[in-house]
C-alpha cells in the first residue's frame, strides 16, 4: 500500500509533509476479512497546499488534486475486479487531506495479489513484482506482518525527507483477531483488554532507520 501512496500524492508531496499512516486489519478463522488504510496529511495541510501550487517541489513533478482523485477512482475500480476482493470503498478529504481506504478480502492471498496486480496496473514501471509475495501470513492460529521489502528500499533510499517532519509522523498497525492473543513476537505491541487486537505504532524517523520494528506475529490461544 505505501507504494500506491506514493503513487496517489507523488514524492513531492511526501517529501515535504508530517504523515500519519493507520493500517488496520481485521482477520476471520477462514481468512476472509477486512482491511483499511488511512493516509493522513492533515497536520501539513498548509505546507500541502503550498506544494499543490507548485509544478515542482524538489525536482518532482507535484500532482494536482484532480489527479489524486482520478487515482483514488482508478484504485478502486480496479481492485474491484480482483479475484477474492468484496468490495472496495474510498474516501478523500480534499481539505485536510486524508485519505481513506477499505477492502473485503476472501484470503490474505487474495489482498495481497490484488493490490500487487492494481499498482502494477497503474504503474507498468513498478518492480513490486520482484518483492517477497507475502507480507501478511495467516495460518488460523498465528498472523505474521512484515514490512515489504519495495518499502523498506524506498525508506532507506529517502534521503531528502526532513527528519523533524520524520520524527512527527507515526505509522500505525493494528491487528483485529477472532480469538485471544496468547503471545506477540514484538513487546512493543500493545493488546486490547480482550486480547483480540493489538496495536503497534512507530513513528516514521525511527521506521526509516530500522523497518524491521513493524514486523510482529501474534498467536492465537489454543
Amino acid at each position: 500500500m505505501n507504494k500506491f501512496l506514493i503513487l496517489l500524492f507523488g514524492t513531492s508531496l511526501l517529501l515535504g509533509s508530517c504523515i500519519e499512516i493507520i493500517d488496520d486489519l481485521s482477520i476471520n478463522m477462514d481468512g476472509s476479512g477486512v482491511f483499511k488504510y488511512t493516509i493522513n496529511l492533515s497536520s501539513s495541510k498548509i505546507k500541502v497546499n503550498s506544494i499543490l501550487a507548485l509544478d515542482s517541489f524538489n525536482g518532482k513533478k507535484v500532482p494536482k488534486i484532480e489527479e489524486i482523485e482520478t487515482k483514488i477512482g482508478e484504485f478502486k475500480l480496479l481492485l474491484e475486479k480482483e479475484k477474492g476482493i468484496n468490495s472496495v470503498q474510498t474516501e478523500f478529504n480534499k481539505v485536510d487531506f486524508i485519505v481513506k481506504i477499505s477492502v473485503n478480502f476472501s484470503r490474505i492471498d487474495d489482498l495481497q495479489t490484488g493490490i500487487k496486480s492494481v499498482i502494477v496496473q497503474l504503474d507498468p514501471s513498478s518492480n513490486i513484482h520482484q518483492e517477497e509475495s507475502t507480507w501478511i501470513g495467516w495460518d488460523a492460529k498465528t498472523l505474521q506482518r512484515i514490512v515489504p521489502k519495495i518499502i523498506e528500499e524506498r525508506i532507506k533510499a529517502d534521503t531528502q525527507t526532513d527528519d523533524e517532519l520524520l520524527k512527527m509522523g507515526s505509522y500505525t498497525c493494528i491487528s483485529r483477531l477472532p480469538k485471544s492473543i496468547q503471545h506477540s513476537s514484538n513487546p512493543q505491541c500493545k493488546l486490547n483488554p480482550a486480547k483480540t487486537a493489538a496495536m503497534l505504532r512507530v513513528n516514521t524517523f525511527d521506521m526509516k532507520l530500522n523497518p524491521g520494528l513493524l514486523e510482529h506475529s501474534l498467536t492465537l490461544s489454543p
